[in-house]
């Protein structure tokens, strides 16, 4: 099922990565991968399993600095930047959303939402208002008092969603965000990302190994063997 952006999305990069190198151990798992990610766009990135597609979205949020190199978002090299000024970008300018969601157990899932808010400086009633806001257009506003242990994957997921979107990111990385979830879940939570990110002009980089989650993206690459290779994504 494809929900594309019929408005496009812009031409120039917002965020590029050039010939990245990044080794665990005795396991390369880039070599020389590149890749660009534009304004509103929703980029897929498929491949097997220990590719490197985690790795390189580590590399492209900021979270890991890769060997070898270059990350540009915005003009700022990432790999340059002190720690300090990477998390506050992942606090501001980044979303991430992983393949179990990780939210914070012991808190609802309306405080899992408005904490991001609060972490920037946001009065706690204005983040929490703000926080039922975005729990009620990804469909869980109902939950919002449950912990995430009493709620399913997918209202989790979706509850993990708006804490990704809640503070107006530029760039949203979601780590195969369906891949815990039951296809008619998935189908949810994907619809509700790509309408989503297109109404806000978020851009997204998604990680995926599922063929129908990467047909919502509006350009796919793949990664194999530590490198990107272009896709072309049918209209």
């Amino acid at each position: 099922m494809s929900d594309r952006n019929t408005g496009g999305p812009s031409t120039e990069p917002l965020l590029a990565a050039r010939d990245l190198v990044k080794t665990h151990g005795r396991t390369q798992a880039l070599r020389g991968a590149s890749a660009e990610l534009r304004a509103g766009e929703i980029l897929a990135v498929t491949g097997a399993s220990g590719s490197g597609k985690s790795t390189l979205l580590h590399c492209l949020a900021g979270i890991v600095r890769p060997d070898a190199g270059s990350v540009t978002y915005a003009g700022l090299r990432l790999e340059e930047l002190p720690e300090k000024r990477l998390s506050e970008l992942r606090r501001t300018d980044f979303g991430v959303v992983f393949q179990f969601g990780q939210l914070v157990p012991e808190l609802t899932a309306l405080d899992n939402v408005a904490l991001p808010l609060m972490l920037a400086g946001t009065d706690r009633a204005e983040a929490r208002e703000r926080a039922g806001e975005w729990l009620e257009r990804f469909g869980v506003r109902g939950q919002g008092d449950l912990r995430p242990g009493e709620m399913s994957g997918g209202q989790a997921q979706r509850a993990a969603l708006a804490r990704a979107l809640v503070t107006g990111p530029k760039v949203v990385f979601a780590d195969e965000p369906t891949g815990a979830l039951d296809s008619l879940a998935g189908e949810q939570v994907m619809t509700a990302l790509a309408h989503t990110a297109r109404e806000a002009g978020t851009a997204v980089l998604l990680i995926t190994h599922d063929a129908q989650v990467a047909a919502y993206a509006d350009r796919e690459v793949q990664l194999r063997d530590g490198t990107v290779t272009p896709l072309e994504v049918p209209a």
